[in-house]
């Protein structure tokens, strides 16, 4: 995780561009394996773990009526999440992430191990990926990190 991690630090410098995250399922370890890093400052601007809808809300302006709608888990929520990061911070792109961890918690229609995220990117259009991970909790909780550092670096090399 330390050397993908690393490898988002360096394009988002490289780029010149600072990072916010929007986290949900998470709870920051986006963040934390980000800042984990010496000189992550230089990229890093903010974090903003929204596990309530209210947070999600409040914090990144995703429209209420939005959540109740689609759920927290969806595709919309994730992009309103990501394109809320960058417009309540001062960085130019996001990665945001939404699912169902566990172990409990999962439907028919969204299952343990489902996965919204996105990435939204001044200029241009937010991008959106959906997964299902296996696993404990943890594994997709760190399944979900390396999938948003993946998302992120692909993002950036256009």
């Amino acid at each position: 995780m330390k050397s993908r991690a690393e490898e988002v630090l360096a394009a988002c410098g490289d780029k010149g561009v600072m990072l916010a995250m929007a986290e949900s399922c998470t709870g920051g370890m986006i963040a934390a394996a980000l800042t984990d890093i010496a000189g992550s400052s230089s990229v890093v601007e903010r974090g903003f773990v929204t596990y309530t809808n209210e947070a999600k809300h409040e914090m990144l302006g995703v429209p209420a009526p939005l959540i109740e709608q689609v759920g927290a888990v969806s595709e919309e929520v994730a992009r309103a999440m990501a394109e809320g990061a960058v417009s309540h911070s001062n960085a130019q792109i996001s990665v945001s992430v939404t699912g169902v961890a566990g172990p409990g918690g999962g439907s028919d229609e969204k299952p343990v191990g489902l996965v919204h995220m996105a990435v939204a990117y001044e200029g241009r259009d937010t991008v959106h990926e959906r997964h299902v991970f296996s696993g404990d909790r943890q594994a997709v909780r760190e399944q979900t990190v390396m999938a948003a550092f993946s998302l992120v670096l692909r993002v950036l090399a256009g």
